[in-house]
C-alpha cells in the first residue's frame, strides 16, 4: 500500500488546515502541502534495490602460490651481488574451479596449492575438489582475470610458461608478526632526550588538547599490534629460475618468515596489462 493512497484520505483535514493558512498567508499552505506532495511518490511496497556488483582487484595475468625458503646473495654474470629471495614451489598449483560471469558474476580462476591428507579437510571442501578430481589441496585463491579462456579444471599450472627471467611480480603474503609494540619501532618516532632533566624518553607524549576535541582522533599513531598483516610488495624483478630445483629467485625482500604462503602474479601496469578506467 503507497503512501499515495494514504494520502487520499487526508484532504478534508488538509483542506481545513490549508483555508485558514491560506487567508494568512501563500507560504503557509505551501509548507502545508510539501510533505503530502514531497512523500506521495514514494511507495512501501517499492522494489529492492539490485545487489551491488563485485568489484575486486583485477590481476594482469594468472599467478602461483609459493613457499618461502630465505634470502641469499647472488652473483650475476658481471660479479655484481643481489640480494635475492628463494622461493619454492610444492606439489600444487591445480586448477580447481573457472568461474565465469554465466555462473557467478566475475572471471575468475581458483588456484589450489599443497598437497595435505584427506583428513585436514572437512567433507564440504572435499566434495568441492573430488567434484573435478583434484587431490586435497591445502590452500585456495581466486585470480581474477580479463578472460578466462584455456583454462580448466585439474589443470596444472606451470612455473616456466607463467613466469621467465627479468619479469616483474607483485608478490604479496603475511608480515612477520612484531606483537605488542611502541610508537618508536611502530612507526619510527623519535625519543627523548636522555638526560638535562628530561621525563620523557621513549613514551609518546602528548596526544591531543584536552578541551578541544575533548577526545583521540581515530586512526592516531599509538602504540599498538605491529605486523601480522597482508602486504604486497610491487614490481619486483625475477632475477634466475631453476626448473631443477623448482625456485625462483626474486630480487629484495618479499612480506613472511621462511615457510610462509606467497602470492606471485605479473606486475600490474596500467594502460599495458592493465586498462585505464
Amino acid at each position: 500500500m503507497s503512501i499515495s493512497s494514504l494520502s487520499a484520505t487526508i484532504p478534508t483535514t488538509s483542506k481545513r488546515f490549508s483555508s485558514s493558512a491560506s487567508s494568512s498567508s501563500p507560504s503557509s499552505s505551501f509548507l502545508l502541502r510539501l510533505p503530502l506532495k514531497r512523500f506521495s511518490s514514494l511507495s512501501l511496497n517499492a522494489s529492492p534495490s539490485k545487489p551491488p556488483t563485485i568489484s575486486a582487484s583485477m590481476e594482469a595475468g594468472i599467478g602461483l602460490m609459493a613457499t618461502k625458503l630465505g634470502m641469499m646473495s647472488y652473483f650475476d654474470t658481471t660479479g655484481q651481488v643481489i640480494p635475492v629471495t628463494i622461493v619454492g614451489f610444492r606439489e600444487g598449483n591445480i586448477v580447481t574451479q573457472v568461474k565465469t560471469k554465466a555462473t557467478d558474476g566475475y572471471d575468475a580462476v581458483q588456484v589450489g596449492y599443497r598437497r595435505i591428507r584427506d583428513r585436514k579437510l572437512t567433507k564440504p571442501e572435499l566434495g568441492h575438489l573430488e567434484k573435478s578430481g583434484i587431490i586435497p589441496l591445502r590452500h585456495l585463491q581466486e585470480f581474477r582475470l580479463q578472460s578466462v579462456e584455456g583454462f580448466e579444471p585439474n589443470q596444472r599450472l606451470a612455473l616456466e610458461e607463467l613466469f621467465k627471467e627479468g619479469d616483474l611480480v607483485d608478490v604479496s603474503g603475511t608480515t612477520i608478526g612484531k606483537g605488542f609494540q611502541g610508537g618508536i619501532k611502530r612507526h619510527n618516532f623519535k625519543r627523548g632526550l636522555m638526560t638535562h632533566g628530561s621525563k620523557s624518553h621513549r613514551q609518546l607524549g602528548s596526544i591531543g588538547a584536552g578541551t578541544t576535541p575533548g577526545r583521540v582522533y581515530p586512526g592516531k599513531k599509538m602504540p599498538g599490534r605491529m605486523g601480522g598483516t597482508k602486504t604486497k610488495i610491487r614490481k619486483l624483478k625475477v632475477i634466475k629460475i631453476d626448473n631443477e630445483l623448482n625456485v625462483v629467485m626474486i630480487k629484495g625482500a618479499v612480506p613472511g618468515k621462511p615457510g610462509n604462503l606467497l602470492r606471485i602474479t605479473p606486475a600490474k601496469i596500467v594502460g599495458k596489462n592493465i586498462p585505464q578506467k
